[in-house]
């Protein structure tokens, strides 16, 4: 079950938002709204970090845009772990399919 998030929680994730950034572009993670949501399960001492979709690209273009995507969510969780000592952190990713 999910526990609310408190306020002081809330600042620490905002900040880690605010400060990750995307190397292209220089635009912070919360800028870019690659993070959809947070929950918090207190009983596991886990964050959950659900990532928003990504339409994949074509081409050689993949290549570069998933590997920015990857140091992107590394720089990310590196931020959370050490904001978050106490807690495992882990993202979710949605699952891409042809019907999608």
């Amino acid at each position: 079950m999910a526990n609310k998030i408190d306020d002081s929680m809330k600042r620490k994730i905002d900040a880690v938002l605010d400060t990750v950034k995307e190397p292209e572009s220089g635009l912070s993670v919360g800028e870019i709204g690659l993070v959809q949501k947070f929950r918090y399960v207190s009983s596991k001492k886990t964050l959950y970090v659900f990532r928003n979709s990504i339409l994949p690209s074509k081409g050689c273009c993949n290549i570069m845009s998933n590997m920015l995507l990857a140091a992107t969510q590394k720089n990310l969780l590196d931020a959370l772990k050490a904001s978050f000592p106490e807690l495992t952190i882990e993202m979710v990713v949605p699952i891409f399919s042809e019907n999608n």
